[in-house]
C-alpha cells in the first residue's frame, strides 16, 4: 500500500504510529517505500515525547504529525524534541536518516530547517490556542483531527454542527501556517477543500480497501442475480 500510495504521486503519505500496532522496523521500511516512488514519508507518533520522536526521526522520516497539542509550551516542546542543540534536544547519532553516518555533518547541518514539525489540534483547548501554537518558531503546519475535536466539542461525527463548524473556522482564520485535516471518504475532501484547507490527506489505506471490495462485491451478486434471472 505504501509503493503503490508513492507510484500514484501523492506529495505525501502518512505512516501511522499512534493508532496502528506498528514497530518502528516496519516504519523504517514502510518510510523507504513511501520514497521510493518520490513521495515524503510523514509519521504521526503516538505521543509528543522526546524520545519516540527522535526514534521515529532516525529511520529517516520527512517530518512527524504530532497529536494532540494543546498549548503553546506543548508547541515548543514539539519542536525542541524534532531539532538539534542549540535550538533543541534532539540527541546526535548515526542513522538511517543520516545514510548511516555517510552525510552525518551534512543531515545535522540541515535536519532543524529541511524536517515538516506538524502539530495536531484535537481539542477545544487545542483551538482556544491555536493562534499562539502557529505562532512558535519551527512549527510549520497544524493539523486538525476532526474525528477528536468533534468528539471534544460532543458533536462526535457531526460535520456540519455550528459548533464544529465555527471551531475549525477559528483555526484557519487565526494560523499563520498552513491547516490541514484528514478526508475519510471522498465527500470529505471536497467539503474540507471548500471549507478552506490548505491540504488534505486524502483517505485511508484500509477504507481504499474496504470499499473497493465492498463494490466489486456489489458487483458480482448483482451480475449473479441478473443472470439467474434470465
Amino acid at each position: 500500500m505504501a509503493e503503490i500510495t508513492s507510484l500514484l504521486g501523492f506529495d505525501f503519505a502518512v505512516v501511522d504510529t499512534e493508532h496502528a500496532p506498528t514497530s518502528l522496523e516496519t516504519v523504517e521500511n514502510l518510510v523507504r517505500a513511501v520514497e521510493s516512488g518520490g513521495s515524503a514519508a510523514i509519521v504521526r507518533v503516538p505521543w509528543n515525547d522526546p524520545v519516540r520522536i527522535k526514534r521515529t526521526l532516525e529511520v529517516g522520516s520527512a517530518g512527524l504529525l504530532i497529536p494532540m497539542v494543546e498549548t503553546e509550551d506543548e508547541a515548543r516542546a514539539a519542536v525542541e524534541a524534532m531539532r538539534y542543540p542549540p535550538d533543541g534536544i534532539r540527541g546526535m547519532a548515526s542513522s538511517r536518516a543520516s545514510e548511516y553516518g555517510i552525510r552525518f555533518e551534512e543531515y545535522v547541518e540541515t535536519a532543524n530547517e529541511s524536517l515538516l514539525t506538524i502539530l495536531q489540534i484535537e481539542t477545544e483547548r487545542g483551538v482556544t490556542n491555536a493562534a499562539d501554537i502557529a505562532t512558535v518558531e519551527g512549527v510549520d503546519a497544524l493539523l486538525i483531527g476532526p474525528a477528536d475535536l468533534s468528539a471534544s466539542l460532543g458533536s462526535l461525527g457531526d460535520w456540519e454542527d455550528a459548533t464544529v463548524t465555527d471551531a475549525i473556522d477559528t483555526v484557519l482564520d487565526e494560523s499563520d501556517v498552513p491547516v490541514g485535516t484528514l478526508a475519510v471518504t471522498n465527500d470529505d475532501i471536497e467539503r474540507w477543500v471548500g471549507q478552506g484547507f490548505d491540504f488534505v490527506i486524502v483517505g485511508v489505506d484500509t477504507n481504499y480497501l474496504a470499499r473497493s471490495a465492498r463494490d466489486a462485491k456489489e458487483i458480482y451478486e448483482n451480475a449473479i442475480d441478473h443472470r439467474d434471472r434470465e
